[in-house]
């Protein structure tokens, strides 16, 4: 009986994983052709194949969806693994390399979305709040790469760690690779060598 309960739990999980993916794969294909504003809760309910209380159920709204879209965007194990390599690399060059090449990774899996976001940002206070939140999430994380860099003396010498934690934040923004990647043409792998290249510069 416990082992029948247990399969019937995995069966349940596995079948909400795979609408959960539907709806999302259905969302991101409307507001990539459509746009964010004229997709409607019901247009994505309908190519998903399910209820749009069912889409009101797990996401709560078209935001909630184009959140859970923006988050799923990296995989977790492939972020993880290059922050680790940072982690672990002794050379001050090649951390600020990896930066570069952390940033490149998370806004290349955003790419599609990311001119969608940077509308609604605008308009949506929650965005703005949710933006705002991600900014700190990231400024927070650099923290020790950083700090690893001033403890060992490899900064310049005429920079403080608050100054050199803000230079790496503000290089390492979505919105100079949607200006140079979105915008203006440049291919990724221009935009991180240059990143690479402004870090290095800016701070060792």
């Amino acid at each position: 009986m416990t082992t029948k309960r247990a399969y019937n739990g995995e069966s349940r999980k596995l079948k909400a994983k795979a609408t959960r993916k539907r709806i999302l794969d259905a969302a991101k294909s409307l507001f990539e052709t459509e746009g964010f504003e004229p997709v409607t809760i019901e247009k994505i309910a309908k190519m998903a194949n399910v209820s749009a209380p069912t889409v009101y159920l797990i996401f709560l709204s078209k935001r909630g969806i184009l959140r859970a879209i923006m988050d799923d965007a990296l995989p977790v194990d492939s972020f993880n693994a290059l922050v680790e390599a940072e982690k672990n690399e002794s050379s001050p060059t090649k951390r600020l390399e990896l930066s570069a090449k952390i940033a490149r990774s998370i806004y290349d899996a955003e790419r599609s979305e990311m001119s969608l976001t940077h509308g609604v940002a605008l308009l949506a206070p929650e965005f703005k709040e949710q933006e705002a939140d991600k900014e700190t999430r990231r400024y927070q994380r650099q923290e020790e790469n950083i700090a690893h860099l001033f403890t060992n003396k490899q900064l310049k010498a005429t920079l403080s760690l608050a100054q050199a934690r803000d230079i790496a934040w503000a290089f390492t923004g979505r919105d100079l690779y949607r200006m140079l990647v979105l915008d203006r043409g440049w291919s990724s792998d221009a935009y991180e060598k240059w990143l690479a290249e402004t870090l290095i510069n800016a701070l060792l």
